[in-house]
């Protein structure tokens, strides 16, 4: 049902406006009162443009957003809105559809022709087209821009003539409707010099000058604009969130492609911080939420850009994060040292284990000894303590040798790494589930995701460009990967069962680095027993490795056995840094006549078909009857398993894309019925 209407917008007294996103997430809401005065006598000076223009795409939480979106974008410009048409379901009254257009569209009809009042229409173009989508959200189907008539003397006159009250009650309309469409106007489009202080776009980036707020180029608000806008259009599931200062200034964004929110569901158990940017103080301010897949590769979870390293902006960034994902926490988060990360982890993901990144404290350590008389002795003395000690008591022990020995009792950094040592030192951290990322043997390093594509000075606009070139790149290393595991059988190089059997299952890279265990079997010469409590044994594994100037030392380490519970724990805790069993744990198990690993020391998400079985928390058997987000959400992990099967040769891709078109035409059935 169509319905033609002549009502000129007027703001209504909502408080807030959901924000134009994908996802239609809101993590905050504008209350405060605005600091800048909003002016409806004067059209806009060339250049200064506050509010973003409406482009095909975007989307609304509701049409009352949407409207008083382009209510208030028509007042900066300088014209009146007016709701042109509107379509309403037959049954149920309720709005599915509306065009609302310049108050000088069309012209007079004939019965009106002769009113005193003076002609005002001029047949103007410039309108927007928008329904509603499967979402339940409003979308922007059609713009037109373009005006055939002076803009801003109309409303400049309507003012004029009104009396004192009337002009205040606009006044107190307008304070209202900058505090609706502040979740908009952080998209100033090359605002230099536009009278605003808090919402400046400058020449270069400086850090200092607003804590609270992005700093920005000249231009970078455009291009963030226009990358999340083609990224929603073109990309399904794309997902993003932008948080605004009080005076509508652009301060936090956070972004997650489909394939990385597909990563998400697969390798968000252990996530990386990766902040290094904002720590360098790089030109762009991003931080990376990294993973680490079944290849041993690393993923990108999530990106964000971030006004500063506060507990705030932390803050916002995790809990985009975590409405992005439905809410599941992480296992384990590693980070750097910051008082800010630590703070807001607490609050975000108080479940989860929060570590600090041991291959960043030994990158500082040069940094930060490096002016200490007998340096190198100290350096060595630091890594002994650290890595080669698997009692806390050893490594509380090798400390305190270190400390009174080089006289650094009162060093500052030594002092509060220690305080800290629950957190990053291996001996305490046995528990932690690591997949990879602890960083707990000499030389292992955590490198920046985007390494190689952002340094110091790479601009932002720069950085966009650069972002899909990087992620294009992981994604066709992860895909190699894939084929290589799937069509390809690994060599085996010992007789040991426990090769032959994780050759089958772990995808290359894994079973390499487990395969280098089972050879290094052979360096383990005794395995005796040292205690004995019920089914519950104690073993002691002797090892020989190669210490410091070639020479060989004999290590001992302990492991724990039940048969009957088929548990087997090292005190080396590789399992819980790598997710694969130690030599010293398969030597016991070789001892006890087992023949294979237990299947719960075989982590699915090290298996090469990990993707093909991989299940969603969300199952398609617990479905909400009116959730349309969780019945999309569902549908695209499905697809998308099927996508990362099709991709793998020819046949299948031919397989995988005759089984959507049948089930496109299935759907289609449906629809037919129902109509």
């Amino acid at each position: 049902m169509e319905v033609e209407e002549e009502k000129e917008a007027f703001p209504s007294n909502n408080d807030c406006l959901a924000e134009g996103k994908c996802d239609g997430q809101i993590l905050k809401e504008i209350n405060s009162e605005p600091t800048e005065s909003f002016d409806v006598q004067n059209s806009l000076p060339e250049g200064k443009k506050e509010f973003v223009a409406p482009a095909v795409g975007m989307e609304f939480e509701s049409y009352d957003d949407a409207y008083n979106y382009y209510n208030c974008y028509a007042k900066e410009a300088g014209f009146r809105v007016r709701v042109k048409n509107s379509w309403f379901k037959r049954n149920s009254r309720e709005k599915y559809g509306a065009v609302l257009c310049c108050s000088s569209q069309g012209f007079k009809r004939i019965k009106d022709v002769n009113r005193l009042r003076k002609e005002t229409r001029t047949g103007c173009p410039a309108m927007i087209r928008m329904r509603v989508v499967d979402s339940k959200r409003w979308r922007v189907l059609e713009v037109t821009h373009e005006h055939n008539h002076l803009l801003g003397a109309k409303i400049y006159k309507s003012v004029k003539k009104m009396g004192s009250g009337a002009r205040s009650k606009l006044q107190s309309s307008s304070d209202a409707e900058v505090r609706k469409i502040k979740l908009y106007r952080a998209l100033v489009i090359d605002a230099v010099g536009n009278g605003t202080p808090n919402c400046n776009a400058t020449g270069g980036r400086k850090f200092s000058d607003h804590p609270h707020q992005l700093n920005l180029r000249k231009g970078d608000s455009q291009a963030i604009y226009n990358y999340l806008c083609r990224l929603q259009l073109t990309n399904p599931n794309f997902f993003y969130l932008m948080d605004f200062t009080d005076e509508g200034c652009l301060r936090n964004v956070f972004w997650v492609d489909s394939r990385c929110r597909a990563s998400c569901g697969y390798f968000g158990d252990v996530i990386y911080v990766d902040n290094t940017c904002m720590s360098n103080r790089y030109e762009t301010p991003l931080v990376a939420l990294v993973g680490v897949n079944h290849h041993g590769q690393t993923v990108l979870l999530g990106c964000g850009l971030l006004a500063g390293e506060t507990v705030e902006s932390y803050t916002w960034l995790f809990k985009a994060w975590l409405t992005c994902v439905s809410g599941q926490y992480p296992q384990t988060i590693i980070t750097d040292r910051c008082k800010a990360l630590q703070t807001a982890i607490a609050e975000v993901f108080p479940k989860s284990n929060h570590r600090f990144s041991l291959s960043l404290i030994m990158k500082r350590v040069p940094e930060k000894l490096g002016g200490l008389r007998n340096y190198d002795a100290i350096r060595k003395t630091f890594v002994k303590a650290v890595f080669e000690t698997l009692k806390v008591i050893e490594f509380e022990a090798a400390w305190g040798f270190m400390i009174q020995h080089f006289g650094v009792t009162d060093h500052e950094w030594l002092r509060s790494l220690y305080e800290d040592r629950a957190r990053w030192a291996p001996v305490y951290l046995k528990d932690t589930f690591f997949a990879g990322l602890s960083g707990s043997r000499p030389g292992e390093n955590l490198s920046p995701f985007f390494d190689k594509y952002v340094h110091k000075q790479t601009p932002l606009k720069e950085f966009l460009d650069k972002y899909e070139l990087a992620l294009q790149k992981k994604h066709k290393e992860e895909t190699l990967a894939d084929i290589e595991s799937r069509n390809s059988s690994p060599e085996l190089r010992t007789r040991c069962s426990f090769e032959l059997q994780l050759s089958k299952l772990y995808t290359r890279e894994i079973f390499k680095r487990f395969q280098f265990e089972v050879e290094e079997m052979y360096s383990c010469f005794s395995t005796t027993q040292l205690h004995v409590d019920g089914p519950i044994i104690i073993f002691l594994v002797k090892e020989r490795v190669l210490a410091e100037g070639n020479r060989r030392e004999i290590r001992d380490y302990e492991v724990l056995y039940n048969r009957s519970a088929s548990e087997v724990r090292c005190i080396c805790s590789c399992f819980n840094f790598y997710g694969y069993l130690c030599r010293h744990a398969l030597c016991v198990l070789n001892f006890n006549g087992v023949e294979e690993v237990p299947s719960k020391y075989i982590l699915s998400r090290c298996k090469k078909d990990y993707k093909r079985f991989y299940v969603p928390d969300q199952g398609s058997y617990n479905v909400d009857s009116i959730d349309h987000m969780q019945w999309f959400n569902q549908l695209y992990r499905s697809a998308l398993q099927v996508v990362e099967e099709g991709a793998i040769s020819l046949d299948h891709y031919k397989v995988a894309l005759q089984a959507f078109e049948d089930s496109l035409n299935r759907v289609h059935v449906v629809e037919e019925k129902q109509d």
